[in-house]
């Protein structure tokens, strides 16, 4: 990749969908559809999922509350985006990564369907780019360079059947994962 933080790799109708990453804040990306790392009750918490619930405000949670009785682990959920309109993110989508119990409990399908069902429900809804965190990666203890692997190959084998989402961004919260999710998608891009 020389240095690129960029891929491109195919997508439905024979044409390109893009991979990228960036490091910062999810919340102040410019996409139509954010991915949260919510937990299985959708009751908020910490980290990624406090932020976006901070920067989205109270309706986000009441939607979830109104629509949903929670999600099961791999599985994700939709809203509208609060506050976060106000810089055109149009959807949050909710998804339940797994906790790490040490790589023999199912972890990695688990973690591979909670993005895989995140871009689906992103293309579905009619968004063409979607910012995803590292899913599990935090107090759920997945091991950062397996989280990297496992969401890179996930988004883009998804991008493949993807109709409408044209660009995955994924969004590092610091300069070691950045660079461990660097290394993984120059490995990928790689070996196409």
């Amino acid at each position: 990749m020389d240095g690129n933080d960029r891929i491109e790799v195919g997508a439905a109708g024979g044409g390109s969908a893009a991979i990228e990453l960036i490091a910062g804040d999810i919340t102040t990306v410019r996409v139509d559809a954010i991915v949260n790392a919510a937990n299985s009750a959708l009751a908020g918490g910490g980290g990624v999922d406090g932020a976006i619930h901070r920067a989205a405000g109270p309706d986000v949670m009441a939607e979830l509350r109104a629509r949903y009785r929670g999600c099961p682990t791999g599985g994700a959920v939709v809203t509208a985006s609060g506050r976060l309109a106000d810089h055109g993110v149009r959807w949050i989508v909710h998804a339940v990564g797994p906790i790490w119990r040490g790589g023999e409990a199912g972890e990695a399908e688990l973690l591979a369907s909670a993005y895989r069902t995140s871009l689906r429900l992103a293309d579905d809804a009619g968004a063409r780019s979607v910012a995803f965190p590292a899913i599990s990666a935090g107090i759920y203890g997945y091991p950062l360079d397996q989280t990297a692997a496992v969401a890179l190959r996930s988004v883009r084998d998804a991008l493949a059947t993807a109709r409408s989402v044209e660009r995955a961004v994924f969004v590092l919260f610091d300069d070691r994962a950045f660079r461990t999710f660097e290394r993984a998608l120059r490995a990928i891009a790689e070996s196409a």
